[in-house]
C-alpha cells in the first residue's frame, strides 16, 4: 500500500492505496531554483529578452504606471516590487511620479490591508496605489478595436501614462492558454466590456458546441482568446514585462523580462517545461489536490484543480478532489450558476449573460460530467456541493471508500490511479 497525501489548506489529507494501481504520481518536471527573488529581479530587468534595461527604458520626468496582480494571484509580489521601484528610481524618477495600479480584472478593489499583503507596507506608505475598475466608464480610454471586433477600453492611468511596466507570474491558464504576461493588461486592467467579448471567444460559434477545444490550457497556437488578448496588449505596448516563473511546488525557477510579448513567450515555454508532465495513459481514478491553501480558499479558484486533472482521466471516471474552499461561495457571481442541472440550457444562459465566472462555473460543470466527482472539504460545504452535482466527503479516506465501492459496482478490478498533488500547476500530457 502506498500512503497518499494530498494538500488541504494549510494541512494534508491521507489514505492508504494500493501502490500496483498507481500508473503515475504527477508532481511537475525537476527544475532549477533560485533562492532570491529580490535578487533574481534585479538581475533579470538588467539582462532583459529583446529590450533595453528597464533603467533605460525610462527618462526623468516620465509618469509611470505600475501595473500589478490583485489579491487572487499571489505571486509573491512584495518581494520583488521594491526592487522594481527601486530600478525606477535610479532612472531618476522619484516615487511621486509612479502609480501602482491593482490589475483587479473583473474583481472587487482592494482593502488597504490587502494592499499592504501583496505590495507591503512600505510601498504602499511610499507609492501611490490606483485600483482599477472595469466597471467605471468614466476611468477608461477608449483605444479602438481590435481584428476580432474586441472593443479595447483601458484604464486611463495605464492608457495616459508615459511609460507603463507589466508585472506578474506566467501560470497554467484553462483557457487563455497561460496566464501572466499579457493578461497583466486584459483583463487585468481593462473595461468589461473588453473582457466580455472576449472571453466569450471561450465558447464555439455554435450554440450547442459548449467550450471552444482551441481554447485551452498551454495552446496559444490557434487560440483566439489567447490572440485577442496578445491584440489588446499591443495596442497599449507596455514599455516592460516582468514575470515570475515558479515551479508547481511555488518556489522560483525564474524572473523573465524585457519586451512584453517575446520576454512572455520564453516564460511560457519554460514553464510547460516545468510543469507540463507526459502521460502515457489516462486512469480510471485521478486523485487531486489544487495545492493547498490559497489554491483552494474558495471552489472558483479550486476549478483550476479539475480543469488540469481532466485530462488525466478516463471519460465517465472518477475524480476525487481535496480542496478545503473555506470561503465556498465566493464569488456568488460564480457559486449562483452552479445549481444548474441541464447542460444545454446551462449553456444557452452563458452565452446571453456572460461573464468569466459564469464561464468558469460552466466548464466545471463540464469536467464534472465527464467524470463522477467526490469532493473531500468542509461538512458546511456539503449542501452547496451536492448542487453543483459533486459528492462531498469529509475526509480523502472516505472518499476513496466511496470510489472504490463505484468501481465494484462497475466490475472494474484492474482500475488504475493518477495522483496529482499540485493539480492548479501540472498539466497532464497524454503522448
Amino acid at each position: 500500500m502506498k500512503n497518499c497525501q494530498m494538500p488541504y489548506g494549510t494541512s494534508m489529507f491521507e489514505v492508504e492505496i494500493p501502490s500496483e494501481k498507481i500508473i503515475h504520481d504527477l508532481h511537475g518536471n525537476k527544475a532549477t531554483t533560485m533562492p532570491s527573488i529580490p535578487d533574481a529581479t534585479v538581475a533579470a530587468m538588467r539582462n532583459p529578452i529583446d529590450s533595453a534595461p528597464l533603467k533605460e527604458k525610462l527618462t526623468k520626468g516620465d509618469k509611470v504606471a505600475v501595473v500589478v496582480s490583485d489579491i487572487t494571484r499571489l505571486v509573491k509580489t512584495a518581494e520583488f516590487l521594491p526592487s522594481v521601484i527601486a530600478e525606477i528610481n535610479s532612472a531618476g524618477i522619484p516615487d511621486e511620479d509612479i502609480t501602482i495600479v491593482i490589475g483587479t480584472g473583473t474583481h472587487r478593489a482592494h482593502t488597504k490591508e490587502e494592499d499592504i499583503i501583496v505590495c507591503g507596507q512600505d510601498i504602499v506608505d511610499r507609492i501611490k496605489i490606483h485600483q482599477h475598475d472595469s466597471r467605471n466608464d468614466n476611468e477608461l480610454v477608449f483605444l479602438g478595436t481590435t481584428s476580432r471586433q474586441t472593443p479595447v477600453y483601458i484604464d486611463s492611468v495605464v492608457a495616459n501614462a508615459d511609460k507603463v511596466v507589466v508585472t506578474g507570474a506566467v501560470s497554467l491558464h484553462p483557457f487563455a492558454g497561460f496566464g501572466g504576461g499579457k493578461k497583466g493588461i486584459m483583463p487585468g486592467v481593462a473595461g468589461i466590456k473588453t473582457i466580455n467579448h472576449n472571453h466569450l471567444m471561450a465558447l464555439t460559434d455554435e450554440v450547442g458546441g459548449g467550450c471552444e477545444k482551441t481554447t485551452e490550457c498551454s495552446i496559444t497556437t490557434g487560440n483566439r482568446v489567447h490572440e485577442d488578448m496578445t491584440e489588446v496588449c499591443g495596442m497599449v505596448d507596455p514599455t516592460f514585462l516582468i514575470n515570475m516563473v515558479f515551479t508547481p511546488d511555488g518556489d522560483l525557477h525564474e524572473v523573465i523580462a524585457g519586451h512584453w510579448k517575446t520576454a512572455y513567450e520564453k516564460g511560457c515555454d519554460d514553464l510547460l517545461k516545468i510543469s507540463g508532465v507526459e502521460i502515457n495513459q489516462l486512469a480510471d481514478v485521478v486523485i487531486a489536490s489544487a495545492g493547498g491553501f490559497p489554491k483552494d480558499i474558495n471552489l472558483y479558484q479550486g476549478s483550476k484543480s479539475y480543469m488540469n486533472a481532466v485530462f488525466a482521466v478516463k471519460e465517465g471516471g472518477i475524480m476525487i478532489q481535496v480542496l478545503e474552499c473555506p470561503d465556498i461561495k465566493e464569488p456568488a457571481s460564480f457559486a449562483d450558476w452552479l445549481d444548474k442541472d441541464e447542460i444545454l440550457q446551462f449553456e444557452k444562459d452563458v452565452r446571453a449573460d456572460f461573464s468569466i465566472p459564469a464561464f468558469v462555473a460552466f466548464k466545471l460543470k463540464t469536467i464534472t460530467n465527464h467524470a463522477t466527482t467526490f469532493l473531500v472539504t468542509r461538512e458546511e460545504n456539503f449542501d452547496f456541493v451536492r448542487k453543483t452535482g459533486q459528492t462531498p466527503c469529509k475526509t480523502l479516506e472516505e472518499a476513496w471508500g466511496y470510489a472504490q465501492e463505484l468501481l465494484r459496482a462497475q466490475g472494474k478490478e484492474d482500475y488504475t490511479i493518477t495522483l496529482m498533488g499540485h493539480a492548479s500547476a501540472t498539466l497532464p500530457i497524454l503522448k
